[in-house]
Protein backbone atom coordinates (compact mmCIF):
# COMPACT_ATOMS: atom_id res chain seq x y z
CA UNK A 1 0.00 0.00 0.00
CA UNK A 2 1.34 3.44 -0.89
CA UNK A 3 2.11 5.94 1.88
CA UNK A 4 -0.35 8.49 0.49
CA UNK A 5 -3.17 5.94 0.41
CA UNK A 6 -2.45 4.80 3.95
CA UNK A 7 -2.45 8.41 5.17
CA UNK A 8 -5.79 9.10 3.51
CA UNK A 9 -7.32 5.96 5.03
CA UNK A 10 -6.11 6.85 8.53
CA UNK A 11 -7.36 10.43 8.12
CA UNK A 12 -10.81 9.26 7.05
CA UNK A 13 -10.95 6.71 9.88
CA UNK A 14 -10.06 9.43 12.37
CA UNK A 15 -12.73 11.71 10.97
CA UNK A 16 -15.36 8.96 11.17
CA UNK A 17 -14.34 8.12 14.75
CA UNK A 18 -14.52 11.78 15.71
CA UNK A 19 -17.96 12.15 14.13
CA UNK A 20 -19.27 9.04 15.89
CA UNK A 21 -17.83 10.28 19.17
CA UNK A 22 -19.55 13.64 18.75
CA UNK A 23 -22.90 12.07 17.83
CA UNK A 24 -22.81 9.72 20.81
CA UNK A 25 -21.93 12.46 23.29
CA UNK A 26 -18.39 11.28 24.07
CA UNK A 27 -17.35 14.88 24.70
CA UNK A 28 -19.49 14.85 27.83
CA UNK A 29 -17.13 12.29 29.36
CA UNK A 30 -13.83 13.60 28.01
CA UNK A 31 -11.34 13.27 30.85
CA UNK A 32 -8.88 15.57 29.09
CA UNK A 33 -11.38 18.43 28.74
CA UNK A 34 -11.51 19.18 32.45
CA UNK A 35 -13.82 21.85 33.83
CA UNK A 36 -12.41 21.99 37.34
CA UNK A 37 -9.08 21.97 39.22
CA UNK A 38 -9.35 18.33 40.31
CA UNK A 39 -10.14 17.08 36.82
CA UNK A 40 -7.35 19.21 35.33
CA UNK A 41 -4.80 17.82 37.81
CA UNK A 42 -5.89 14.23 37.10
CA UNK A 43 -5.72 14.80 33.34
CA UNK A 44 -2.22 16.21 33.78
CA UNK A 45 -1.16 13.07 35.67
CA UNK A 46 -2.51 10.86 32.87
CA UNK A 47 -0.61 12.83 30.23
CA UNK A 48 2.67 12.86 32.16
CA UNK A 49 2.38 9.13 32.95
CA UNK A 50 1.73 8.34 29.29
CA UNK A 51 4.77 10.36 28.19
CA UNK A 52 6.97 8.60 30.76
CA UNK A 53 5.77 5.17 29.64
CA UNK A 54 6.63 6.07 26.05
CA UNK A 55 10.28 6.00 27.18
CA UNK A 56 9.93 2.21 27.12
CA UNK A 57 7.35 1.74 24.40
CA UNK A 58 8.91 3.88 21.64
CA UNK A 59 12.51 2.55 21.93
CA UNK A 60 11.18 -1.01 22.08
CA UNK A 61 9.15 -0.55 18.91
CA UNK A 62 12.08 1.08 17.12
CA UNK A 63 14.49 -1.63 18.31
CA UNK A 64 12.12 -4.36 17.08
CA UNK A 65 12.09 -2.88 13.57
CA UNK A 66 15.86 -2.24 13.55
CA UNK A 67 16.71 -5.76 14.74
CA UNK A 68 14.34 -7.37 12.23
CA UNK A 69 15.86 -5.31 9.42
CA UNK A 70 19.51 -5.77 10.45
CA UNK A 71 19.29 -9.52 11.01
CA UNK A 72 17.34 -10.22 7.86
CA UNK A 73 18.50 -13.14 5.76
CA UNK A 74 20.01 -10.98 3.03
CA UNK A 75 22.27 -8.90 5.31
CA UNK A 76 25.72 -10.49 5.13
CA UNK A 77 27.20 -7.93 7.56
CA UNK A 78 25.08 -9.19 10.48
CA UNK A 79 27.17 -11.41 12.75
CA UNK A 80 25.68 -14.68 13.94
CA UNK A 81 26.81 -15.34 17.53
CA UNK A 82 25.24 -18.56 18.80
CA UNK A 83 27.46 -18.63 21.90
CA UNK A 84 26.80 -15.04 22.99
CA UNK A 85 25.38 -14.97 26.55
CA UNK A 86 25.95 -11.71 28.43
CA UNK A 87 26.66 -7.99 28.06
CA UNK A 88 26.93 -5.74 31.10
CA UNK A 89 26.13 -2.62 29.07
CA UNK A 90 22.99 -4.13 27.61
CA UNK A 91 21.88 -5.35 31.02
CA UNK A 92 22.38 -1.87 32.47
CA UNK A 93 20.21 -0.29 29.78
CA UNK A 94 17.58 -3.03 29.93
CA UNK A 95 17.14 -2.69 33.70
CA UNK A 96 17.84 1.01 34.28
CA UNK A 97 15.22 2.39 31.89
CA UNK A 98 12.29 0.40 33.41
CA UNK A 99 13.59 1.16 36.91
CA UNK A 100 13.67 4.91 36.25
CA UNK A 101 10.21 4.69 34.67
CA UNK A 102 8.80 2.94 37.74
CA UNK A 103 10.44 5.51 40.04
CA UNK A 104 8.98 8.43 38.08
CA UNK A 105 5.51 6.84 37.84
CA UNK A 106 5.58 5.93 41.54
CA UNK A 107 6.56 9.47 42.48
CA UNK A 108 3.77 10.98 40.38
CA UNK A 109 1.22 8.52 41.83
CA UNK A 110 2.36 9.17 45.41
CA UNK A 111 2.30 12.96 45.06
CA UNK A 112 -1.00 12.92 43.18
CA UNK A 113 -2.65 10.57 45.68
CA UNK A 114 -1.92 13.02 48.50
CA UNK A 115 -2.68 16.23 46.62
CA UNK A 116 -5.92 14.85 45.17
CA UNK A 117 -7.21 13.06 48.25
CA UNK A 118 -11.02 13.20 47.83
CA UNK A 119 -11.43 14.24 51.48
CA UNK A 120 -9.02 17.19 51.21
CA UNK A 121 -10.88 20.52 50.98
CA UNK A 122 -10.09 22.61 47.91
CA UNK A 123 -8.30 25.94 48.21
CA UNK A 124 -10.75 28.76 47.66
CA UNK A 125 -11.72 32.09 49.17
CA UNK A 126 -15.36 31.05 48.89
CA UNK A 127 -17.31 29.14 51.49
CA UNK A 128 -18.03 25.60 50.22
CA UNK A 129 -21.55 24.26 49.97
CA UNK A 130 -22.53 20.79 51.14
CA UNK A 131 -24.41 18.29 49.00
CA UNK A 132 -25.54 14.94 50.38
CA UNK A 133 -25.72 12.21 47.74
CA UNK A 134 -27.68 8.97 47.96
CA UNK A 135 -27.45 6.34 45.22
CA UNK A 136 -30.76 4.52 44.80
CA UNK A 137 -32.01 1.75 42.50
CA UNK A 138 -31.67 3.27 39.88
CA UNK A 139 -31.46 7.01 40.38
CA UNK A 140 -29.56 9.67 42.30
CA UNK A 141 -30.82 11.77 45.18
CA UNK A 142 -29.10 15.10 45.93
CA UNK A 143 -29.88 16.81 49.24
CA UNK A 144 -28.82 20.40 49.98
CA UNK A 145 -28.96 20.60 53.80
CA UNK A 146 -28.06 24.29 54.05
CA UNK A 147 -30.71 25.26 51.51
CA UNK A 148 -33.29 22.75 52.76
CA UNK A 149 -34.11 21.38 49.28
CA UNK A 150 -33.42 18.21 47.31
CA UNK A 151 -33.47 16.98 43.73
CA UNK A 152 -33.61 13.65 41.94
CA UNK A 153 -31.43 12.92 38.91
CA UNK A 154 -30.20 16.49 38.55
CA UNK A 155 -27.27 18.15 40.29
CA UNK A 156 -27.02 21.95 40.39
CA UNK A 157 -23.90 23.66 41.73
CA UNK A 158 -22.52 27.22 41.64
CA UNK A 159 -19.47 27.95 39.53
CA UNK A 160 -16.09 28.65 41.17
CA UNK A 161 -17.43 27.43 44.52
CA UNK A 162 -16.12 24.30 46.26
CA UNK A 163 -18.70 21.58 46.78
CA UNK A 164 -18.28 19.12 49.63
CA UNK A 165 -20.11 15.89 48.84
CA UNK A 166 -21.14 13.35 51.46
CA UNK A 167 -22.17 10.14 49.77
CA UNK A 168 -23.92 6.94 50.76
CA UNK A 169 -26.04 4.22 49.18
CA UNK A 170 -29.59 3.15 49.89
CA UNK A 171 -28.93 -0.45 48.84
CA UNK A 172 -26.07 -1.92 46.81
CA UNK A 173 -22.64 -0.48 46.08
CA UNK A 174 -22.52 2.20 43.43
CA UNK A 175 -20.11 4.82 42.18
CA UNK A 176 -20.39 8.56 41.62
CA UNK A 177 -18.44 10.14 38.78
CA UNK A 178 -18.51 13.48 36.95
CA UNK A 179 -15.74 12.85 34.39
CA UNK A 180 -14.93 16.46 33.56
CA UNK A 181 -14.65 17.36 37.24
CA UNK A 182 -12.70 14.24 38.25
CA UNK A 183 -12.44 11.74 41.12
CA UNK A 184 -14.82 8.80 40.90
CA UNK A 185 -15.81 7.58 44.36
CA UNK A 186 -17.90 4.69 45.68
CA UNK A 187 -21.12 4.85 47.64
CA UNK A 188 -21.84 2.11 50.20
CA UNK A 189 -24.83 1.38 52.42
CA UNK A 190 -24.29 2.19 56.07
CA UNK A 191 -21.18 4.22 55.29
CA UNK A 192 -20.29 7.71 54.05
CA UNK A 193 -17.57 8.74 51.66
CA UNK A 194 -16.47 12.31 51.05
CA UNK A 195 -15.52 14.11 47.88
CA UNK A 196 -14.50 17.70 47.18
CA UNK A 197 -15.01 19.10 43.68
CA UNK A 198 -15.29 22.48 42.02
CA UNK A 199 -16.32 23.65 38.55
CA UNK A 200 -14.38 26.54 37.04
CA UNK A 201 -17.17 28.09 35.01
CA UNK A 202 -20.83 27.86 34.10
CA UNK A 203 -22.03 25.15 31.78
CA UNK A 204 -23.77 21.80 31.45
CA UNK A 205 -21.87 18.69 32.49
CA UNK A 206 -22.88 15.06 32.95
CA UNK A 207 -22.44 12.55 35.73
CA UNK A 208 -22.95 8.82 35.83
CA UNK A 209 -22.53 5.62 37.77
CA UNK A 210 -19.54 3.47 36.82
CA UNK A 211 -20.38 0.44 38.98
CA UNK A 212 -22.87 -2.11 37.63
CA UNK A 213 -25.83 -2.34 39.98
CA UNK A 214 -28.57 -4.13 38.08
CA UNK A 215 -31.02 -3.71 35.23
CA UNK A 216 -31.38 0.06 35.62
CA UNK A 217 -27.65 0.74 35.74
CA UNK A 218 -27.62 2.24 32.23
CA UNK A 219 -30.10 4.94 33.33
CA UNK A 220 -28.02 6.06 36.30
CA UNK A 221 -26.68 9.19 34.64
CA UNK A 222 -27.63 12.75 35.45
CA UNK A 223 -27.10 16.28 34.12
CA UNK A 224 -24.93 18.64 36.14
CA UNK A 225 -25.83 22.30 35.82
CA UNK A 226 -23.04 24.67 36.82
CA UNK A 227 -24.76 28.02 37.40
CA UNK A 228 -23.74 31.50 38.44
CA UNK A 229 -24.33 32.54 42.05
CA UNK A 230 -27.52 34.28 40.95
CA UNK A 231 -28.59 31.28 38.89
CA UNK A 232 -28.00 28.92 41.79
CA UNK A 233 -29.97 31.17 44.15
CA UNK A 234 -32.82 31.28 41.63
CA UNK A 235 -32.79 27.48 41.33
CA UNK A 236 -33.00 27.15 45.13
CA UNK A 237 -35.93 29.57 45.13
CA UNK A 238 -37.73 27.49 42.49
CA UNK A 239 -36.98 24.30 44.42
CA UNK A 240 -38.52 25.76 47.59
CA UNK A 241 -41.72 26.39 45.66
CA UNK A 242 -42.13 22.65 45.08
CA UNK A 243 -44.94 21.10 47.10
CA UNK A 244 -43.06 17.80 47.46
CA UNK A 245 -41.65 17.02 50.90
CA UNK A 246 -38.77 14.62 51.47
CA UNK A 247 -39.17 12.77 54.75
CA UNK A 248 -38.78 9.11 55.78
CA UNK A 249 -42.18 8.20 54.35
CA UNK A 250 -41.64 9.82 50.93
CA UNK A 251 -38.07 8.54 50.89
CA UNK A 252 -39.40 5.01 51.34
CA UNK A 253 -41.43 5.43 48.16
CA UNK A 254 -38.49 6.99 46.34
CA UNK A 255 -36.18 4.14 47.37
CA UNK A 256 -38.30 1.58 45.51
CA UNK A 257 -36.62 0.23 42.39
CA UNK A 258 -37.48 2.17 39.25
CA UNK A 259 -35.82 3.16 36.00
CA UNK A 260 -35.88 6.27 33.84
CA UNK A 261 -37.01 8.62 36.63
CA UNK A 262 -37.39 12.22 35.47
CA UNK A 263 -35.72 14.98 37.52
CA UNK A 264 -37.89 16.43 40.27
CA UNK A 265 -37.50 18.80 43.19
CA UNK A 266 -38.40 18.63 46.87
CA UNK A 267 -39.24 21.96 48.51
CA UNK A 268 -38.66 20.78 52.08
CA UNK A 269 -36.32 18.12 53.46
CA UNK A 270 -36.14 16.42 56.83
CA UNK A 271 -32.74 17.67 58.14
CA UNK A 272 -32.03 14.31 59.81
CA UNK A 273 -32.90 12.19 56.79
CA UNK A 274 -29.39 11.67 55.41
CA UNK A 275 -27.94 10.69 58.78
CA UNK A 276 -30.88 8.32 59.23
CA UNK A 277 -30.14 6.73 55.84
CA UNK A 278 -26.51 6.20 56.83
CA UNK A 279 -27.40 4.86 60.29
CA UNK A 280 -30.15 2.77 58.66
CA UNK A 281 -32.73 4.04 61.11
CA UNK A 282 -34.55 4.92 57.91
CA UNK A 283 -35.37 1.62 56.14
CA UNK A 284 -32.90 0.98 53.29
CA UNK A 285 -33.89 0.36 49.70
CA UNK A 286 -35.00 -3.14 48.70
CA UNK A 287 -31.67 -3.92 47.05
CA UNK A 288 -31.08 -6.99 44.88
CA UNK A 289 -32.76 -9.57 47.10
CA UNK A 290 -36.17 -10.62 45.82
CA UNK A 291 -38.93 -12.26 47.92
CA UNK A 292 -38.00 -15.78 48.95
CA UNK A 293 -34.30 -14.94 49.15
CA UNK A 294 -33.73 -15.31 45.41
CA UNK A 295 -31.07 -12.92 44.17
CA UNK A 296 -32.43 -10.56 41.52
CA UNK A 297 -31.69 -7.12 40.18
CA UNK A 298 -34.94 -6.48 38.34
CA UNK A 299 -37.40 -3.75 39.34
CA UNK A 300 -39.99 -4.76 41.91
CA UNK A 301 -43.07 -2.61 41.81
CA UNK A 302 -41.25 0.24 40.06
CA UNK A 303 -41.84 1.84 36.72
Amino acid sequence: MRTGSATRILTRAGAVAGAVCSLTGCQNYNLFDAKGPVGAAEANILIIASVIMLAIIVPTMIATIVFAWWYREGNTRAQYRPNWAFSGRIEMVVWSVPLLTIIFLGGIAWIGAHRLDPMTPLDSDRKPIEVQVVSLDWKWLFIYPEQGVASVNRLVMPAATPVQFRLTSSSVWNSFFIPRLGSMIYTMRGMTTRLNLMADREGELYGLSTHFSGDGFADMNFPVQVASDEGFAEWVRQAKESSLKLDPASYGELAKQSTGDKPRLYGTVDPKLFDGIVAQTVPPGPGPSAPGGVEAVRPKGGS
